[in-house]
């Protein structure tokens, strides 16, 4: 999923996507544990997504900050 895509979702929608994507972390590590994988460059691309998303709703958040104070 791209930026463009993250930035479209709803602050809720990035929550739950972050969550999937600890998950999906968590369950390649034990794949890797048990031998069922050999590419490990999935943790890379999974990591790279969660801080994506959280680099998004960080943005989203300041902004709702933002138009709350004003």
């Amino acid at each position: 999923m791209s930026v463009n895509d993250l930035r479209e979702l709803s602050v809720q929608e990035l929550e739950n996507k972050i969550v999937d994507l600890k998950k999906e972390l968590m369950d390649s590590r034990f794949a890797l544990a048990t031998s069922q994988i050999e590419d490990t460059s999935v943790f890379r691309k999974i990591k790279k997504e969660i801080a994506q998303a959280n680099t998004v709703l960080t943005e989203k958040l300041s902004e709702l900050n933002n138009e709350v104070t004003e």
